[in-house]
């Protein structure tokens, strides 16, 4: 028993001195990505003029699609806007009774994709055009009505897309009594049509952007491993591993990054306000509630990380195809 109570003592200060070396050596690891962090940043305000460059390129490589894309989003929006208001307007046979004509209205009515059903009768279509046109005297001289039985269909929220629209209007077109259904919705396919043409096009303007922010940060990162040859040898020299010395050029990376992704905030909150009111000017000429809509929060959070992650990985791709050509024996050799 004394030899288990010595034993337990014994394996309890071992875990603990354990534990002790993995906390001092998570501490040394953590301290040492600060230093770093800092010394890199450092680095970069002590050539300002440089760095500011640096910082405008990727700000206005990152701003541009992001601009556009937040454009078309806007778009999407006020289409979005219009679908919900589509309303199918049905003209029944001119010849065809009004108790037919809303027992056609019933039918349609009666379908789940239909809110609801309005019949305007040939009567009372007559009157509000003769009230509309000021053409008085003109229909005065009309023998007989020539206006048909009208069904005013709106579709339920679920059925206002382009498509459910397209196939609520094939089958009110083929009941019996209905002569021609107009809706007008060519055109917002069409710009439907177009929005996706444009962000696709966006998209690829991203992508090429992207690459060339991370052409640009790897070529800014090699001219930092190029001025720092030596120090990296010597680094190397006693016993450095490559990750010790790659740790300054990737945090440098992500500093670009995060000023780079800063700038094309600032660049797109200045677009923004210098559009805004030509473009709500132009909107209530047209009745419309479009507006530019700004990244926010989220999206402004979105784009600095993604500015640094570009950041990050052009320093890495650098790092990882200059870094291994410097060796210690480059001494010898120079």
């Amino acid at each position: 028993m004394a030899t288990d109570s010595r034993q337990k003592p014994d394996g309890q200060r071992g875990a603990n001195r354990a534990r002790s070396v993995m906390g001092d050596q998570a501490r040394s690891y953590l301290g040492h990505h600060r230093k770093v962090a800092r010394d890199s940043m450092q680095r970069l305000w002590a050539s300002p003029v440089a760095s500011a460059m640096t910082w405008a390129v990727m700000g206005v490589a990152l701003a541009l699609p992001v601009a556009l894309l937040l454009l078309l989003s806007s778009l999407q929006g006020v289409s979005a806007g219009w679908e919900s208001t589509a309303r199918i307007t049905a003209y029944l046979d001119l010849d065809l009774p009004l108790s037919d004509a809303r027992n056609v209205a019933r039918e349609i009515g009666a379908d789940g994709r239909v809110m609801t059903v309005q019949l305007v009768e040939r009567d009372q279509a007559l009157e509000e055009f003769r009230a509309s046109s000021g053409l008085n005297e003109a229909l005065d001289f009309l023998e007989e009505n020539p206006l048909p039985h009208t069904l005013l269909v709106t579709p339920e929220d679920g059925a206002r897309s382009a498509d459910g629209v397209q196939a609520l209007v094939t089958f009110v077109e083929k009941l019996r009594g209905v002569d021609q259904v107009q809706v007008d919705l060519g055109w917002l396919q069409r710009l439907n049509a177009m929005t996706d043409i444009l962000a696709r096009a966006v998209w690829a303007l991203a992508l090429l952007l992207g690459g060339a922010v991370i052409l640009v940060i790897g070529n800014t990162v090699r001219l930092a491993i190029e001025s720092r040859r030596d120090e990296i040898l010597v680094a190397k020299l006693v016993g450095g591993t490559d990750a010790f010395v790659r740790r300054p050029f990737l945090y440098t990376g992500a500093w670009f990054g995060l000023g780079g992704g800063i700038v094309a905030w600032l660049l797109i909150q200045i677009s923004l306000w210098w559009l805004s009111g030509p473009i709500e000017r132009l909107a209530g000429l047209y009745r419309s509630e479009f507006t530019l809509q700004g990244p926010g929060v989220d999206g402004a959070l979105a784009l600095i990380i993604v500015a640094m992650l570009l950041g990050w990985l052009g320093a890495w791709v650098a790092v990882k195809r200059h870094l291994d050509d410097i060796e210690p024996g480059d001494i010898a050799g120079g």
